[in-house]
């Protein structure tokens, strides 16, 4: 008896539950049915742009790669084999390699490099574009292209990996056009931060060279011997400590 009259309560409170259920529902069905709706359609353009993202991704990372192969390619120069000598040339012994020479291999991959970059310009395959771009267009001395291509990789990279070697790598470009202060300041800004991930004493290099290039003598002593007191097993410091007896000298 006692079981039969539990289960009827039961029974009463699940059909009080949807009564009261049902009196909430009704008179805001319309409401409720709109909110649903939102919901839904926010969680679809949710996955569409994640979609989206993932497809301008790896859309992205397809045209770095296709660049970093021609960028990675073996360079083998052609050499001249003397029929008369018993060994050929190292080239010969080596096969016919795509590119003969560093700068022809850097120029075919600039421009494969450029259409990573600016179809991409934000991702981060894009922005590793740019600064490969940047460094190639450096070393073929096509220096205010360079410095323009290390300052887009600054603004869109933000603080990344990729954007602090842009900026040290502006820095040498400004060193070696003689604009020593702008140089300097870099340096000393990048030597300053304390979570860094660039090495310490690479950035302490730099500036003390470039000091010792503007001609400040005493900045340069004062940062060669930094590297020397504070990077003892740093592998510039045999160079620190030269240049440090070649400043007082």
């Amino acid at each position: 008896m006692k079981a039969r009259e539990r289960r009827h309560l039961k029974e009463n409170e699940l059909a009080h539950s949807i009564a009261a259920m049902r009196e909430y529902v009704e008179p805001r069905r319309k409401q409720l049915t709109l909110a649903a709706f939102v919901v839904f359609l926010i969680a679809v353009v949710g996955i569409g742009i994640a979609v989206m993202r993932q497809r301008t991704q790896a859309a992205a990372q397809e045209l770095l790669a296709e660049a970093m192969v021609v960028l990675d390619a073996e360079v083998i120069p052609n050499e001249p084999v003397d029929p008369k000598s018993p060994t050929p040339p190292a080239a010969a012994m080596a096969g016919t390699g795509t590119y003969t020479t560093e700068a022809e291999k850097l120029t075919a991959a600039v421009p494969k490099l450029r259409a990573a970059a600016e179809a991409y310009p934000n991702t981060r395959a894009g922005i590793t574009a740019r600064y490969h771009l940047a460094a190639a267009l450096a070393t073929l001395g096509k220096r205010q292209e360079a410095l323009q291509a290390y300052d887009d990789v600054i603004k869109h990279g933000g603080d990344n990996l990729y954007a602090n070697m842009a900026r040290l790598g502006k820095a040498g470009e400004q060193a070696r056009a003689g604009q020593h202060e702008a140089a300097i300041a870099t340096y000393k800004e990048l030597a300053d931060r304390k979570d860094g991930d660039l090495p310490a004493d690479a950035i302490l290099m730099q500036l003390a060279r470039t000091y010792a290039a503007a001609g400040k003598k005493a900045e340069a002593q004062k940062t060669f011997t930094k590297i020397v007191d504070e990077h003892p097993d740093s592998p510039y410091a045999s160079e620190a400590r030269e240049q440090l007896e070649s400043l007082k000298g």
